[in-house]
């Protein structure tokens, strides 16, 4: 397969072209400073110049807080950043697969009530949400002619940028204890699982639609940062605090553990397996 990926400096990007190369793909691979998905013209001429069997966009805004204060570069990158690829994808007759977020869900419900599917209606309480859907939107909108997957993941990590499992590292080794939030929970994903199952959609063109990939399971931030000392074996204490006692910039949803309804969709392993392999990526061992 001939395969395109924007923002494949990123840290999903990074994983999605390793892998790429490592089953034998032909992989075009596009950074910021290569191709920036806010450029219509730009991003035409990338799909013109490079034909291409899928495409798959990783390219995104990802400060959550930075959003709240700078909508249109978050909109810029995230929504129509995306309808860009997706336009562009569909005149090349490239297929896309376009990763989005459980941001897109306000986090409303109770863990009683079950995780987040498909068919569960968004309702984004920050910018950055509320971008990432009109990506979605975008997307699906972009023509009938467009073979396209949109993958919704969440709270990912890896070895190829900051995340919050690296910071809980780094932390650890200065302190005795770190205060992590209880209130939210959602799904850990490593980038390393994420990435092989974003090629296997990119190869189904009979997968169509909204898929929900994440680590399976669900837990809180301050369970993923114990877990994360435990299996680095670490010393430090988590003590427990609440969304309120860390006010930040954009809203985050209490509850977003994603699961799919899909006999389709990719089934990725255990959200503690993914640390396991995350940590051995970084050479931690307990």
């Amino acid at each position: 397969m001939r395969l395109l990926v924007t923002g494949a400096g990123g840290m999903l990007g990074q994983d999605v072209v390793r892998a790429a190369e490592a089953r034998g793909d032909e992989v075009i691979a596009l950074a910021r400073g290569d191709l920036d998905v806010a450029d219509e013209r730009a991003v035409a001429a990338a799909l013109s110049d490079e034909p291409v069997d899928a495409v798959i966009n990783c390219a995104a805004w990802t400060d959550v807080d930075g959003a709240e204060s700078d909508p249109d570069g978050a909109d810029a990158v995230n929504a129509l950043g995306a309808g860009n690829v997706a336009q562009a994808a569909a005149h090349a007759g490239a297929r896309l697969v376009h990763v989005s977020t459980d941001y897109v869900f306000d986090g409303a419900r109770s863990p009683q009530e079950g995780a987040y599917v498909e068919s569960d209606t968004p309702a984004p309480h920050s910018v950055y949400g509320a971008s990432k859907l009109a990506g979605e939107e975008a997307v699906a909108g972009a023509g009938a002619d467009l073979s396209f997957a949109i993958v919704r993941s969440s709270w990912l990590f890896g070895v190829g940028g900051r995340n919050f499992v690296a910071t809980m590292l780094a932390l650890g080794e200065e302190r005795d204890e770190v205060t992590v939030v209880t209130d939210q929970i959602g799904c850990p994903t490593a980038t390393a699982h994420l990435a092989p199952a974003l090629l296997a959609l990119a190869r189904d063109e009979d997968a169509q639609g909204i898929f929900h990939v994440a680590g399976s399971g669900q837990c809180s931030w301050h369970e993923l940062a114990v877990e994360t000392f435990r299996q680095a074996g670490i010393a430090c204490r988590v003590l427990p605090c609440t969304t309120a006692d860390m006010p930040r910039p954009a809203p985050r949803p209490a509850f977003s553990a994603l699961a799919s309804e899909r006999d389709d969709a990719p089934l990725l392993p255990p959200w503690q397996e993914g640390l396991t392999t995350y940590l051995a990526q970084r050479g931690v061992h307990a």
